[in-house]
């Protein structure tokens, strides 16, 4: 942990100034390493706003391009950048934003014990991906390494976020929810669209979650979901209770 510059003390002054915050909830921010999976329309906003906000180290994951059709809602990339990395497009992006935020674009799709390895690094992973085989295999990395997962998804003008949170012993887990047995069908951007500021709105969302977590403001989203209906801007507020059965994160006894 080194001491804040005084360029950092302005650049993070208006958090410092909140007294859930302050200087060592900010050195907090400085010190940890978040994991991002999915540089799309929710790890956009996300991303940004932790770089912005001060997070120390971004790895950023994802195995696609920038193409024209995202330009509409993944505003971290542009015009310029269509046909490059998205991680890169990312890279770039929020070295503009926070030059002294270490970003790792990784353009690959993570799985298997590589995923577990990133995870294992990480203080808080936020889940920006779009289907529901790499929510389930994040979250399974998650409860293995007790590392809290910000989950975030939206389609149409519908959207959801929830905390999962492994560390806690009564906090339930992505699959209490979601059961992978269920059979949970898909549903892509490309055929059925997606209002542009809604991806905005949940992933900015994932990221203030994601800076609670690692400050340590309570109470988090844990053990409840949240959906938001984008045509109503109504919100709807659902408890989850973890499941004593559930395969991947019951605890014996």
């Amino acid at each position: 942990m080194t001491a804040m510059t005084d360029e950092q003390l302005l650049r993070y002054s208006r958090h410092i100034l909140l007294g859930e915050i302050g200087i060592e909830g900010q050195q907090r921010l400085l010190d940890a390493h978040t994991l991002v999976i999915g540089a799309g329309g929710l790890g956009s906003p996300a991303a940004m706003y932790l770089a912005a906000s001060g997070v120390g180290r971004i790895t950023l994951v994802d195995d696609d391009d920038v193409d024209l059709t995202n330009l509409q809602r993944q505003v971290m990339h542009t015009t310029g950048r269509v046909g490059q990395p998205k991680v890169e497009s990312g890279r770039e992006a929020l070295a503009q934003i926070n030059p002294d935020v270490a970003v790792t674009a990784l353009r690959e799709r993570v799985a298997g014990a590589r995923l577990v390895q990133l995870v294992a690094s990480a203080s808080v992973v936020l889940d920006c991906s779009d289907n529901f085989a790499t929510r389930h295999a994040v979250n399974r990395a998650c409860v293995a390494a007790q590392v809290p997962l910000v989950s975030g998804a939206a389609i149409r003008f519908d959207g959801q976020i929830s905390v999962f949170d492994a560390r806690d012993a009564f906090s339930p887990c992505y699959a209490c929810l979601f059961p992978e047995e269920a059979g949970f069908e898909d549903a892509a951007c490309a055929s059925m669209g997606v209002f542009a500021p809604l991806v905005g709105v949940i992933g900015a969302m994932q990221a203030a979650e994601a800076l609670k977590l690692l400050i340590g403001i309570t109470p988090s989203l844990a053990g409840r979901l949240l959906l938001l209906d984008g045509r109503a801007m109504e919100w709807t507020s659902i408890g989850v209770a973890r499941n004593a059965a559930c395969p991947v994160c019951a605890h014996p006894g």
